[in-house]
């Protein structure tokens, strides 16, 4: 189990110790290669400091992501804020159970992992048996439902099967679709395997 002393190593402050251990034990990820593989994979996704998405975009860079937005969309949600900008991008998206209008802004990215969408958050809330979460989203910007939020996404995915074959470019497709900043996580891995072996 990673230890005060080993977090301390791998410059994750202190805070996040407890959390840690318990989405390990709940969630399996208990040898060195499938903590490495978690610690490195999440420290790239937020660095363990920012646990709510950057929604922080120009109208041109949004329409620049998302085709289907067209520049008037963008420049009204911009104006608008945060909540608006993530309605717009998630909002009345049934793949992501986001069907109620506000959706979008409700359940936007949160965690280590940027968990996404109602269906996500309902399936988390359910899983640990707290439906609390579903009516208070944020709840998963605090350490304790970061972790175990993300840990909820990993085991879904079967990323601890990935981590002993040390898979790593299929485990980076199922956790953000594609193979961004591959090199970046298996260097945040490999670093945390000195560490944690």
């Amino acid at each position: 189990m990673i230890t005060l002393e080993q977090l301390k190593k791998l410059g994750t402050d202190e805070k996040w110790l407890i959390p840690l251990q318990d989405c390990f034990n709940k969630f399996e990820i208990n040898t060195p290669v499938r903590m490495a593989s978690f610690w490195g994979q999440v420290y790239h996704e937020s660095g363990f400091t920012h646990l709510e998405e950057n929604l922080n975009y120009s109208a041109i860079r949004l329409t620049q992501i998302w085709s289907r937005i067209s520049l008037a969309q963008a420049t009204t949600a911009v104006a608008k804020g945060k909540e608006a900008i993530a309605e717009l991008i998630y909002g009345h998206r049934a793949d992501l159970g986001n069907t109620q209008d506000g959706d979008g802004a409700k359940y936007y990215g949160r965690g280590l992992i940027q968990l996404t969408g109602r269906a996500n958050y309902t399936a988390f809330a359910n899983s640990i048996q707290k439906p609390e979460i579903v009516d208070n989203p944020s709840l998963l910007a605090t350490p304790e439902y970061a972790c175990l939020s993300s840990g909820w996404f990993w085991n879904t995915r079967k990323l601890n099967a990935l981590a002993d074959t040390k898979d790593f470019t299929t485990m980076t497709k199922r956790i953000n679709g594609g193979i961004i900043g591959l090199d970046d996580r298996i260097k945040h891995i490999n670093d945390a395997l000195l560490v944690l072996s």
